[in-house]
């Protein structure tokens, strides 16, 4: 019962990061790059937005989105083990296996003294 709630809680942290990734993306970097910046500003940054290319958002919105984008495989990579990572071993059934070995050297052990 518990693996099948592990393996629901691997898949949703997996979506999840999935989903930050691309949402983070659609609402940084692409919105930006669409947006038209229309906000009233000095002559100094005026005269910097002549240079092509100028935008002092992207030294932002770069950095964090890679924070993002790392965080989000981070995120995915635990659920995907989650989810694919099987169950362990009941330590009952761990112990009996080990009482088995100990019984079958302690019988080999008495074999080769006679």
């Amino acid at each position: 019962m518990a693996n099948n709630k592990d393996k629901i809680i691997g898949a949703v942290i997996m979506v999840v990061g999935l989903l930050l990734i691309v949402g983070y993306i659609l609402w940084g970097p692409v919105e930006l790059y669409f947006d038209e910046g229309t906000g009233r500003t000095s002559a100094f940054v005026d005269s910097l937005r002549k240079i092509p290319g100028y935008r002092w958002q992207w030294a932002v919105v770069i950095p964090l989105t890679l924070i993002v984008i790392l965080i989000g495989l981070l995120a995915a990579w635990i659920g995907y083990s989650m989810l694919t990572t099987p169950p362990p071993v009941p330590l009952e059934e761990l112990e009996a296996e080990l009482e088995a070995e100990e019984a079958a050297s302690k019988a080999d052990a008495e074999s080769e003294s006679e």
